[in-house]
């Protein structure tokens, strides 16, 4: 036997020790040795391979005894079969798409990391099941599950994309160097630098159709802006006709516990004030959701603003005294 076959033969018999670990949580020498084909020394020369590759694989001895998978200080790479591959990448379909809270990101780069190595027959099977599913809405904006992982490896491999593009001031077609995806909670944004318009620019995801990379590589940007930061300013004011600032009395803490990012900014103004700026095309609507803080307040900007609140105010006031009586 040569010393590759040698190499081959020996690695694919650790691989299939590791998967057997990873199926059930204790199993003795002789239990592995006779599903391996080998001898027992054989599999405590294989384990200890595994440990020198960082797999924390623990031994006891008597009644009850034997070889165990644990856990270690660091994630070490996982073995799935077929079955799993296809529900883990299910899975996380329906955590990027807003169904697990604060699991969109996350789910979007494994996603993109096991749809890499997925084979086609597996990925044609998670496609089958992502669409034949339907989640009930919860307000969140749909994403289609490909555009993501288009957009998370072109911004991993720095690729430039184009896409469809429906926008508010019109539709077309857009080539950007995409830099980061940004989630609000509700919606999916791009991060990136629009090369027609040659400025940074944010899209909403599910306004883009048929985005493909073109296999053309950009070099990333020095003057890249702070991707949360830039995406929360662009979809809270930048996009609007107004923008309003409101002096809030009450501590920053505690307004961001009701103020979703994706409504405004707050800024501390000391220890128990901050500013909230947001943007709005209708000033009677923006005071409208502003009187709905629970909040005492001072508008700072625009002046308009403010006579709009008092005119709200007094026709309240007058709404709230048909049919009472007291004095």
């Amino acid at each position: 036997m040569s010393t590759t076959s040698y190499a081959n033969g020996t690695t694919a018999r650790v691989l299939r020790l590791l998967d057997l670990l990873q199926s059930r949580p204790v199993w003795s020498g002789t239990e592995l040795a006779e599903r391996l084909g080998v001898t027992t020394r054989s599999v405590r020369r294989d384990v200890d391979r595994l440990r020198e590759l960082g797999y924390p694989v623990s031994a006891t001895h008597g009644a009850g005894g034997g070889y165990q998978l644990g856990a270690g200080r660091r994630l070490p790479p996982l073995l799935l079969d077929d079955d799993e591959a296809v529900a883990i990448a299910v899975c996380l379909r329906l955590a990027a798409g807003g169904t697990v809270e604060g699991l969109g990101e996350a789910a979007v780069r494994t996603l993109a990391k096991l749809d890499q190595v997925l084979p086609a027959r597996l990925r044609s099977q998670v496609e089958a099941i992502h669409e034949a599913t339907v989640t009930l809405d919860s307000g969140v904006a749909t994403v289609d599950a490909t555009t993501l992982l288009v957009l998370a490896r072109a911004c991993r491999e720095t690729e430039r994309i184009t896409f469809a593009y429906a926008g508010p001031r019109g539709s077309g077609e857009r080539r950007v160097e995409p830099y980061r995806l940004v989630a609000t909670g509700r919606r999916w944004y791009l991060l990136a630098y629009d090369l027609d318009r040659e400025d940074w620019r944010t899209f909403r995801l599910d306004r883009m159709t048929d985005a493909q990379a073109r296999g053309w590589r950009f070099r990333p940007r020095v003057d890249a802006p702070d991707a949360a930061d830039h995406v929360r300013r662009s979809i809270s004011r930048d996009a609007y006709d107004h923008v309003c600032r409101v002096r809030i009395h009450a501590p920053k803490s505690l307004v961001d516990k009701q103020i979703p990012v994706s409504v405004g900014t707050v800024t501390a103004d000391g220890r128990s004030h901050c500013i909230f700026e947001a943007g709005g095309n209708h000033l009677g609507w923006m005071a409208m959701h502003l009187g709905v803080l629970p909040w005492e307040m001072t508008v700072l900007d625009p002046p308009e603003l403010r006579e709009i609140m008092r005119e709200q105010a007094t026709r309240m006031l007058r709404a709230a005294r048909v049919g009472d009586t007291t004095p």
